[in-house]
């Protein structure tokens, strides 16, 4: 495939740029964080330029990177959004700023990736980080914490991540939300009233921010997981998402 590859930039940018796309924050720790996660990333193909973007409240903005691509010589690159769900921002906002982007400069081809989503080695990355705090012995239960969305199915989405740590390790879960029901609270209860003693929250976030010390506010005395941050899972499937949509833009060309 990576013969395939070449014939869709020009020498001067040897493969397509990885533009990683971060939500942002308010928060200088969701940044910091976020700039960790980018930097594991080129360690897997040093070759390759790739550079990290926030959509909102933190530089460098998208559209400087896009512009500095550009400007860079380069003619194709690969914007894969640093998000775990596919909500508003990676189905509205970012192919917005994206169709602007092309505007400025049309002989740059940029190409949105999927989601990071509930890929199941993120799964995995979850049950690390709540291995670290406990050795989850039978008695605790995991509440699984995500930001939570306006739309019900974005929510029913997400809730899969429960049923998907439950598979591979046999813990009890539950699902809860920052900005919607059911809360943080309410999985406490549910999970007691299955059984279990204690209870353990586990972030569904990439990095801090405002909604996690929320969650950490909601119900005091939880002991709380890391966010997933950086964690070797992610260069992984960073790369896979890079690949996959050079594969679908190679498809659509044939």
């Amino acid at each position: 495939m990576w013969a395939q590859l070449e014939l869709l930039s020009t020498p001067v940018d040897g493969y397509p740029a990885l533009i990683a796309v971060a939500h942002g924050s308010r928060d200088p720790r969701s940044a910091a964080t976020m700039a960790a996660v980018v930097a594991d990333i080129p360690a897997v193909r040093p070759d390759l330029d790739v550079r990290l973007a926030f959509l909102d409240l933190n530089a460098p903005s998208v559209d400087q990177v896009v512009d500095a691509v550009a400007a860079q010589g380069h003619t194709h690159a690969v914007v894969a959004p640093l998000l775990l769900g596919n909500a508003f921002h990676a189905r509205v906002d970012l192919p917005g700023l994206l169709a602007a982007a092309r505007l400025r400069h049309p002989r740059l081809r940029l190409t949105q990736a999927d989601v990071l989503g509930p890929d199941a080695r993120l799964i995995a990355a979850l049950r690390d980080r709540v291995l670290a705090v406990d050795g989850m012995d039978r008695s605790v239960g995991v509440a699984i914490a995500a930001v939570g969305s306006s739309s019900v199915a974005a929510n029913a989405r997400t809730a899969t991540v429960a049923r998907q740590l439950t598979a591979i390790t046999g813990w009890r879960t539950e699902i809860c939300f920052a900005t919607t029901e059911p809360t943080l609270a309410q999985a406490v209860s549910r999970l007691h009233d299955r059984g279990a003693e204690r209870v353990l929250v586990a972030p569904w976030f990439l990095a801090p921010g405002l909604l996690t010390d929320r969650l950490e506010a909601a119900v005091p005395d939880l002991a709380h997981a890391h966010v997933i941050g950086p964690h070797p899972a992610l260069a992984d499937i960073v790369w896979d998402r890079y690949d996959n949509a050079l594969t679908d833009v190679l498809s659509l060309s044939a």
